[in-house]
């Protein structure tokens, strides 16, 4: 059900404050790590802001890769979204039996279509994005700027550049995290009126 996403719409995929899975790749290492705050702050060329901790195994693999993606899970998703919120693929990856999160939470992945980073099978949509290398903000603060290069979503829940959240589609309603576990997902949607 994946189809391209035209990237002048990319930014509406993560407008709504979804909570977010960001995978990296490095040298044949990977990780998968959640995050809460996510934004777009440009149009054309689609860019992105994130935040992710610069002590994490995530910064460390972005900042030598150049390059992540978001991918934006739905509700079937929540308990491996706190999972792999919550440990760090660091302490993994010296473990055979499951080196990364992937293996050891089940995550599928794909390949993205530009720059071929791992992309969550089961989301809801899917950003690949260059970072926009910015040394003092990355030295002083955990936000990231990225431009994003190639976007897809499921046709199901995102069309025609507009969400689409109904009641017959509330399998693949985005996350939203609440604190400690929690999520509220996105609701069925009300078209406003134009007022006199």
């Amino acid at each position: 059900m994946r189809q391209p996403v035209d990237l002048a719409h990319a930014s509406r995929l993560i407008n709504h404050g979804p909570t977010v899975l960001v995978t990296s790749a490095h040298t044949g290492r990977r990780n998968v790590m959640a995050a809460a705050w996510s934004m777009p702050v440009e149009f054309t060329p689609p860019r992105i802001a994130i935040v992710i901790d610069k002590h994490t195994w995530t910064s460390e693999l972005v900042l030598a890769s150049g390059q992540f993606a978001i991918n934006l899970p739905g509700r079937a998703l929540a308990d491996a979204t706190y999972a792999v919120g919550s440990v760090s693929g660091r302490d993994l990856a010296a473990t055979p039996a499951a080196p990364d999160k992937f293996a050891r939470y089940g995550l599928a992945t794909f390949e993205g279509p530009v720059l071929g980073l791992p992309l969550v099978e089961g989301c809801v949509a899917w950003l690949e994005c260059r970072l926009i290398r910015e040394p003092h903000t990355q030295a002083a603060y955990d936000t990231c700027f990225a431009e994003v290069v190639s976007a897809q979503a499921d046709a199901r829940v995102f069309e025609h550049g507009h969400w689409s959240f109904r009641d017959d589609n509330a399998a693949l309603h985005t996350l939203h995290h609440l604190g400690g576990g929690a999520f509220a997902c996105a609701s069925s949607a009300v078209q406003a009126k134009a007022l006199p």
